[in-house]
């Protein structure tokens, strides 16, 4: 019965987890869009890659796959320098 317990409250912590990470795409997204919206000064590559890495991060998103909206997300706020 413990063992039973126990599988429970594993799954159900690791699907919290997985909720919160999957709310926080969206906060990336305003982050890396309001710092866009500063224009800053990056070369024309660093932000075409920034803008398609945005867009990435959004399409994984809405695919479910928070892990690689995550992992794009990221690199874009890298490169921004945020």
């Amino acid at each position: 019965m413990r063992s039973l317990i126990r599988a429970c409250a594993l799954v159900l912590v690791t699907t919290a987890a997985g909720t919160a990470m999957a709310h926080n795409c969206p906060n990336e997204m305003k982050a890396i869009d309001a710092k866009l919206a500063t224009n800053p000064s990056l070369t024309a590559d660093n932000a075409a890659k920034v803008k398609q890495l945005r867009a990435d991060g959004e399409a994984h998103h809405k695919a479910g796959k928070h892990d690689d909206s995550m992992k794009s997300l990221a690199e874009a706020k890298k490169i921004l320098g945020i």
